[in-house]
C-alpha cells in the first residue's frame, strides 16, 4: 500500500509540474481545473500498468475514473474555450502581485494535487487488491457512481444550453435540475465519488475509502465550490430570489417555495 501511495504521488506532482508549466506559458492558472479529471486517469493508469495481474476490479474501477475524468475535463475545456483566466484565479493573480508564480505552484498546482492524491485513496485502495471479489456492495457503488454521473452531467448541459442562448445573457438559470438544487453538478460530482469510494467497500481499509467522498463533500460545500459560485451572486435580485425556493447542495432539502 505504502509503495502505491509513494508512486501515485511521484505521478500527481510529474503531472502537477506539467500543467503548471503549461498554464506560465498560457497565463492562464483556471487550466488546473482541466487537469482535475485528467490527472486522476493519470493515476489511474500509472497504477494500472503497475500492477502485474489485473482483476475484474481493477478494470471496472478504471473505466469509471476513464469515463468521469473524460467527461469532465471536456466539459471544463469547453465551457472555458475563449474566455481567459477564471474570475477564481484572475483575483488571485491580481492579489498576489509580484508573488503570483510562486503562490500559484504552491497553492494551486501543489495544493491541487495533495488533495487529487487524497481523494485518490479508493482507487490506491482497489489496486492494493489482489484477486478482489466483487459483490453486492461493489455493484451498489457502480449504481451509485452512475447516478452521479448522470445527475452532474445533464445539470452541466442544460447549463452549457443555457448559457449558450443569448437571449439568456445576465440570466440564472432555474430550470430543469437547477430547479431541485442550486449546484447539481455538484452535487452530481459528491455522489460520484460516494459511489467511487462504497466501491472498494470490502477491502479491509473500508473507512479509508470513505475519507475520500467526505473530504470532497466538505470541499465542494464550505471552501472551493459551492461559497467561491454563491458569492460571486450575491446581491443579485434573480439570484436571492432563486436563493428563496431553491435548496443550495442536495435536491430537494430545505426547499421553502
Amino acid at each position: 500500500m505504502y509503495n502505491l501511495i509513494v508512486l501515485s504521488a511521484v505521478s500527481v506532482f510529474v503531472f502537477m509540474v506539467f500543467m503548471f508549466v503549461i498554464a506560465q506559458i498560457l497565463k492562464n492558472n483556471s487550466i488546473v481545473d482541466i487537469g482535475w479529471g485528467i490527472g486522476f486517469i493519470v493515476i489511474t493508469s500509472v497504477l494500472l500498468f503497475n500492477k502485474a495481474v489485473l482483476d475484474l476490479g481493477d478494470i471496472i474501477l478504471t473505466l469509471m475514473v476513464l469515463i468521469w475524468g473524460v467527461r469532465l475535463a471536456m466539459h471544463i475545456y469547453f465551457r472555458a474555450a475563449g474566455k481567459g483566466e477564471d474570475f477564481r484565479y484572475a483575483e488571485w493573480r491580481k492579489n498576489w502581485g509580484k508573488k503570483a508564480m510562486v503562490n500559484a505552484f504552491f497553492r494551486v498546482f501543489m495544493l491541487q494535487g495533495l488533495i487529487m492524491l487524497i481523494i485518490a485513496l479508493p482507487i490506491i485502495i482497489e489496486f492494493n487488491h489482489i484477486n478482489y471479489k466483487l459483490n453486492n456492495i461493489a455493484f451498489v457503488g457502480v449504481l451509485i457512481f452512475g447516478f452521479g454521473l448522470l445527475f452532474e452531467s445533464i445539470g452541466d448541459w442544460q447549463l452549457f444550453c443555457f448559457k449558450k442562448n443569448k437571449n439568456n445573457k445576465g440570466k440564472i438559470i432555474t430550470t430543469g435540475l437547477w430547479k431541485f438544487t442550486r449546484h447539481p453538478n455538484y452535487f452530481g460530482e459528491t455522489v460520484v465519488w460516494w459511489g467511487i469510494g462504497v466501491f472498494t467497500l470490502s477491502s479491509e481499509l473500508w473507512y479509508v475509502s470513505l475519507i475520500s467522498p467526505l473530504i470532497l463533500n466538505l470541499l465542494l460545500l464550505f471552501v472551493s465550490g459551492v461559497p467561491l459560485l454563491e458569492k460571486k451572486y450575491e446581491g443579485n435580485a434573480d439570484w436571492e430570489e432563486y436563493k428563496k425556493v431553491t435548496p443550495t447542495f442536495l435536491p430537494f432539502w430545505g426547499k421553502k417555495g
